[in-house]
């Protein structure tokens, strides 16, 4: 039975981690070499997303298939833009490139180099239900957070990313469909595939090594928000090792997303009233 999640008893929890399997269930070369393997995975992964997200790799791909069979994809993109649709395609696109390098390229590297269950890294329900209350604490001051920070300008500028989100339920229902879809990749990808690829060579230590490009990914967003995600991810990557499971992450990332979303319209003024964007 793991001690109670406090602070002052972190390092006596991830002691007690580290007792149970798989941490440290690898010889000496064995363990360098599943590091070796997983942060390779996972550095080509963050390099391939970071320049494959953009819509200007999307124009460059589209050109490049314009020329190959002769199709104008330009007037085709134009057209996108006059329907007003274009920015939500990108996002569109935004999404898959974190569904290929967040979890396809992932499972893939499962199956063929680590030879273990897709589903074993954290896709279970585990004991997420014995530790609501733990991610219901780590929830509460998060939101109060984002109601105090809503009443800046620079959230109001910022959020929802999709700046059409407000002009219908349509486009509201598509990019919160899509922004979800991408917690539960990013999810995986840090506490589900991270943690339990190196918990069998270097045991709860996985959590710091998580914990740092987790921020770096951050480094984008407001400086507040990307100071928390350190202590966030810190958190977060201790109760996935408890759990074993990846969802109650999801729950907590989501509430936070819908919740700052729903903030930046509402402080626009802008909820949708129609269905279709007319």
């Amino acid at each position: 039975m793991l001690k109670k999640l406090h602070p002052r008893r972190l390092f006596e929890i991830l002691d007690q981690i580290d007792r149970e399997p798989p941490s440290y269930r690898l010889d000496r070369a064995q363990a360098l070499r599943r590091v070796f393997w997983t942060l390779a995975c996972v550095a080509v992964c963050l390099l391939a997303l970071h320049y494959g997200k953009y819509s200007s790799t999307l124009s460059l791909i589209l050109a490049w298939f314009g020329q190959l069979t002769g199709l104008d994809t330009h007037a085709w993109l134009q057209q996108r833009y006059d329907d007003g649709v274009l920015l939500l395609l990108q996002y569109c696109w935004w999404s898959a490139m974190h569904l290929v390098f967040f979890a396809l390229v992932l499972a893939l590297f499962i199956r063929l180099v680590l030879r273990q269950r897709v589903r074993d890294f954290g896709w279970r329900w585990g004991d997420t239900h014995r530790h609501w209350h733990y991610y219901l604490l780590l929830l509460s001051p998060i939101l109060l957070f984002v109601y105090l920070v809503s009443l800046g300008e620079d959230f109001v500028n910022h959020y929802p990313f999709y700046i059409h989100a407000g002009r219908s339920w349509a486009d509201l229902l598509a990019w919160e469909a899509l922004y979800i879809g991408q917690f539960i990749v990013l999810e995986f990808f840090f506490r589900g595939f991270m943690l339990q690829a190196l918990r069998p060579a270097i045991g709860a230590n996985a959590v710091w090594v998580m914990c740092v490009p987790y921020m770096m990914i951050h480094l984008p967003k407001l400086p507040l928000e990307a100071t928390g995600s350190i202590l966030f991810g810190l958190f977060l990557g201790v109760l996935a090792l408890m759990s074993r499971s990846i969802w109650g992450g999801v729950m907590v990332h989501v509430a936070v997303a819908l919740s700052m979303d729903l903030a930046g319209l509402a402080r626009r003024g802008e909820i949708p009233l129609q269905w279709w964007p007319g």
